[in-house]
């Protein structure tokens, strides 16, 4: 099966990629946007094409032939786009709008043209906004940024061409991932940084917020869990953890694996940002078999190591 993978390069995307290859053709397209350095993306990328079985394709979806890339493939894991709440707002919004909604009509438009198999959209639990309780598929989203809004057009952008042209979409909310390769702006890669460097932690709010938190092993079992599956065609799952924490515990965690107490700086709560987050997977446990195994503490441990030796901090 030919796949293709927008966002290749990226945190989820590139753990997409090495989990499909085992057993498929893949066509990883980025343009290496986002805060990630591109040196590090280039690293990524250098990895994924020692597979004989990966096709890279450096380019943006705003001006590839996406007709001609749509015609090779049977499915499209739509996982591009420009991430981030905190600088979703002001003058770089136009960035947003560009990448996360007009990059995704082109994508729709060509499968429009040359249908695939399937179309899965990846969007996010920040289309919620603030919540009480679990969060379920059916609740209204009431994002809280022009990040959580442009990823929410993408959704309803997947549903109408799934409803006027058949393109077969599925929409995947993915809930606080982590792990290896997270982007260098996210909580975790930013907290274990600066305490290895014994630099200070800033904390937006006071820390009592809690997350979702999903290990990306778990994310990417959840994503390939879609993969031929038709009672997914149409669908909006949550692809969350089993394992809720505030950000002090967090750090509390961090703190005992580092062998350093954290200088934390406490600033006031960022916009754009619930004070909780809490997955109901009860969907997708039902009809993909989603099963998130990783206890924080281990997933944890997992994301030092790899900053440890990403900043050679060993």
């Amino acid at each position: 099966m030919n796949i293709l993978v927008t966002g290749a390069a990226g945190f989820i995307g590139s753990h997409v990629c090495e989990a499909l290859l085992p057993h498929h053709h893949v066509i990883g397209v980025d343009s290496f946007i986002g805060p990630t350095p591109k040196r590090w993306k280039e690293k990524t990328i250098d990895t994924l094409n020692k597979h004989d079985r990966f096709t890279w394709i450096e380019g943006d979806l705003l001006s590839l032939p996406l007709v001609d890339i749509i015609k090779q493939v049977d499915v499209v894991y739509h996982l591009a786009g420009m991430p981030g709440v905190r600088t979703s707002w002001g003058t770089a919004f136009h960035l947003y709008t560009t990448n996360n909604i007009v990059a995704t009509q082109r994508l729709l438009e060509a499968c429009k043209q040359h249908r695939p198999t399937q179309f899965i959209y990846t969007s996010t639990s920040s289309v919620y906004g603030e919540k009480d309780g679990r969060i379920a598929e059916h609740m209204t989203p009431t994002p809280l940024s022009p990040y959580g809004i442009t990823k929410l057009a993408g959704e309803h952008l997947c549903r109408v061409y799934h409803s006027e042209f058949d393109v077969p979409t599925t929409i995947l909310r993915y809930f606080t991932v982590y792990g290896p390769r997270q982007r260098p702006d996210m909580a975790f890669h930013r907290f274990i940084r600066h305490m290895l460097f014994d630099e200070p932690i800033t904390i937006f709010g006071d820390g009592t917020q809690t997350r979702d938190f999903t290990y990306i092993s778990d994310c990417v079992n959840g994503t390939l869990a879609v993969l031929g599956n038709e009672k997914a065609i149409g669908e909006t799952f949550n692809i969350g953890g089993k394992e809720r924490a505030s950000l002090n515990d967090v750090i509390a965690m961090l703190e005992e694996m580092i062998g350093k107490r954290a200088n934390k700086r406490y600033m006031n709560k960022a916009i754009g940002e619930p004070k909780h987050t809490w997955a109901d997977i009860s969907k997708a446990e039902r009809l993909l078999s989603y099963n998130p195994t990783t206890p924080l503490q281990e997933g944890l441990r997992h994301e030092v190591q790899y900053i440890r030796s990403l900043y050679g901090r060993s």
